[in-house]
């Protein structure tokens, strides 16, 4: 017997937001359904075993599409089901992931799943913020401890006005995709991609956001209320609390040395620490701890990095570097870094390093997107890499990862608002950026990097963009915070946020900002914003002293697109029987041809002759032919009564015999024969498309006569 359902709804956003318990899911720790629109996900919440040894808390958060949620079947002709997941609901898994971590107990280290499955997509309403909700309630109602709960919003723009839970389309045409995770006093996860909107209208959507979370934490409570399990107590591991208490007496006599000194680079931290580990491993080694057993106390190691490094900050306004609170590290650009690249551009802040390279293809290079959400292509698209060398490790490659993902898809969202529209320039492209030193927001030296590269291969950009990633040096106990700019390494521990913030002169184009906090309050979140601005106008400028604006021309090695329309009517003279005939020109002169549905027609090459030839066989093809034209063409086809003439390619004209000559002519034999080439006028083009030819009348000798049964006309139909 199947249970019923046990319903919690509110009205939110226009719409209905539905949660569901009891029915699904019943051997998890936690699941509910989260219904908006026809949008339906489920959400569950497991908890596993601690394991031996573990010095992180192992979460697991995944966000799962299926396409039969949306009634479609995966494209690929060999492989129907579902595979590796999109780079979308990877996106959408790292979203639900920062927004529940920082909630979770300190040394918690049990293994969590939370799984946030689609089961119904309505193509209006996105399913992340369902997916977000339903993670949420799941934890709430399970017996796993969780500090929740929270709620999370999407907020776009419609007639310049903000609205909550905007459809795909109002996201699109508002220019302003917001999603904010939290409680209405805090927020704990923001990611935004932005129009170029100043700070404080972007200040003003995240404060809309907050308001509309009160509602749904409220619903998340009530459910918590009537089907909530008690939360288990964490296992305390006696040894570790042993070790750990020692390591902790220890660190009590090292208050004030890690940064008696300024520690100038990264290695200089690195080795200090170090040096600490050693002192801390001799200390518990003389206490009696066996080797074996040190890694237990290596979280304390870290808790004494942090606390020193909020102290200094809050208590010196001093930072491990020597650098003043609101200081960027030192910048450096450069273009044209690589030969052969269509463009190139490395920049360089602090010791954080990124090269990045662009290439520029044909229109028929973009990328197909076979998604549960859409069936479309997408013509610019930047890759991340983090090789293990850019922060000193020797890790193996495996490919890119969630973070790679994340941070190209963040750079990503950073730079579509200044790239130009399709008709202004066709070409499909991609960045990649290599980080070949990593140490604080690599993510935004690759939108640097990228910006770059872009404006060296010459692609026409509105106004370059840059990032920044602020942090905070906070006490949730007393409430103290410190904004600080341009975070780095040690910057990013406990009681910390990394809030990423990119855009150009004009506004914000992105942002993304996630907190090892219970949440940010409002005051820090809007100092951040608006501390960012100075430093991303420091850093723009950086690029802009490089290089003042984009090439005028594109690398010697880049291939040249020509777009021109012709009639949409003429695409299939163009196709031909089979795609014989594009594919002739396309061999023939070694081009690429792509051509939309509305008669937009581009051609690329690499060689500039050889794209010419291609454009004028194709202009040729789809040339519509006017009456009182003239042209050559040799005699394809002879009847009794006149010869057919090739004016254009797989184009032919009737000379009636009565227009071969001055004089009466008996026989067409008499004035022609095939193949040869013969010079005529069009005279007429009748109501089906059928062309009238003639010779005599281009003879100096002709005079016009009322015999003349043909005059210089387009029919709209038959000849009466």
């Amino acid at each position: 017997m199947i249970k019923p359902s046990q319903e919690f709804s509110i009205d939110w956003a226009g719409r209905k937001l539905t949660i569901g318990v009891g029915q699904l899911a019943q051997q998890a720790n936690g699941s509910c359904t989260v219904r908006f629109g026809d949008t339906v996900v489920l959400a569950t919440a497991t908890l596993g075993e601690a394991k031996e040894g573990m010095d992180y808390f192992p979460l697991l958060v995944d966000f799962e599409e299926r396409m039969y949620a949306a009634g479609r079947i995966k494209g690929s002709r060999f492989i129907k089901r579902e595979g590796r997941p999109t780079d979308e609901a990877i996106l959408s898994g790292r979203l639900i992931d920062r927004a529940i971590r920082p909630l979770f107990p300190d040394h918690f280290r049990n293994e969590v799943a939370v799984v946030s499955t689609v089961f119904s997509h309505d193509q209006e309403n996105d399913a992340d913020i369902p997916g977000l909700i339903g993670a949420a309630c799941a934890l709430a109602i399970s017996d796993i401890p969780w500090n929740g709960p929270i709620a999370a919003i999407r907020v776009g723009r419609k007639d310049g006005k903000l609205v909550a839970m905007p459809t795909y389309q109002e996201t699109v045409e508002g220019g302003l995709d917001l999603v904010v995770a939290g409680t209405s006093e805090k927020t704990l996860m923001v990611e935004a991609g932005l129009d170029r909107v100043s700070e404080a209208d972007a200040l003003e959507a995240m404060e809309f956001a907050l308001k509309h979370l009160g509602p749904v934490i409220d619903l998340i409570n009530k459910v918590t209320k009537a089907v909530g399990k008690t939360k288990m107590e964490p296992k305390v591991d006696a040894e570790e609390q042993a070790i750990r208490a020692k390591a902790l007496e220890f660190f009590k006599t090292k208050r004030g040395v890690l940064f008696a000194e300024p520690l100038a680079t990264k290695a200089d931290r690195k080795a200090a620490i170090a040096r600490l580990k050693k002192e801390m491993e001799d200390h518990l080694a003389e206490a009696g701890i066996a080797k074996e057993q040190l890694k237990k106390a290596f979280s304390v190691l870290d808790e004494y990095v942090d606390s020193e490094t909020t102290n200094m900050i809050l208590d010196e306004k001093r930072r491990a570097d020597g650098r003043a609170l609101n200081q960027v590290r030192e910048l450096g650009a450069m273009v044209a870094v690589m030969p052969r690249t269509h463009g190139s551009g490395l920049f360089q802040r602090g010791s954080t390093q990124v090269l990045s390279s662009v290439t520029l293809g044909s229109p028929g290079m973009e990328q197909t997107l076979d998604t549960m959400e859409f069936q479309t292509t997408k013509r610019f698209f930047h890759h991340y890499n983090f090789p293990s060398y850019s922060v000193g490790e020797t890790k193996g490659n495996r490919g890119p990862g969630r973070r790679e993902i994340g941070h190209g898809a963040l750079a990503e969202r950073a730079l579509m608002p200044v790239l130009p529209n399709r008709e202004e320039f066709p070409y499909t492209v991609r960045v990649v950026s290599e980080v070949l030193g990593a140490n604080g927001s690599s993510s935004m030296g690759a939108t640097c990097g990228s910006t770059l590269a872009l404006m060296d291969a010459g692609v026409p950009i509105l106004e370059p963009v840059a990032g920044i990633a602020m942090g905070v040096a906070s006490d949730e106990k007393t409430g103290r915070y410190q904004v600080i700019t341009d975070l780095q390494d040690l910057e990013d521990g406990a009681g910390g946020m990394d809030f990423k913030i990119a855009g150009t002169k004009t506004g914000i184009t992105a942002i993304q900002m996630d907190t090892k906090t219970s949440g940010l309050p409002w005051n820090v979140v809007k100092e951040a914003i608006l501390q960012a601005r100075e430093a991303r106008l420091t850093v723009l400028k950086s690029i802009t002293d490089c290089i003042p604006e984009v090439r005028s021309d594109l690398s010697k090695y880049a291939p040249r697109i020509v777009s021109f329309r012709i009639n949409p009517e003429k695409i299939r003279d163009v196709i031909g029987p089979g795609g014989k005939m594009i594919n002739e020109i396309i061999n023939t002169h070694k081009v690429e041809i792509d051509i939309e549905d509305d008669g937009l027609v581009m051609v690329t090459s690499v060689n500039q002759e050889s794209m010419q030839k291609a454009v004028e066989w194709i202009k040729q093809l789809t040339r519509e032919v006017q009456v009182g034209e003239v042209f050559e063409g040799p005699v394809v086809r002879i009847m009794a009564f006149g010869a057919f003439v090739q004016i254009l390619p797989k184009v032919d004209g009737l000379v009636h015999i009565s227009e071969m000559a001055l004089n009466r002519v008996e026989k067409v034999e008499d004035v022609v024969n095939i193949g040869d080439m013969v010079k005529v006028v069009v005279t007429e083009i009748d109501g089906q498309g059928r062309i009238n030819l003639s010779m005599k009348r281009l003879d100096p000798g002709y005079v016009p006569s009322d015999r003349d049964n043909k005059p210089l006309r387009t029919s709209k139909g038959p000849r009466r």
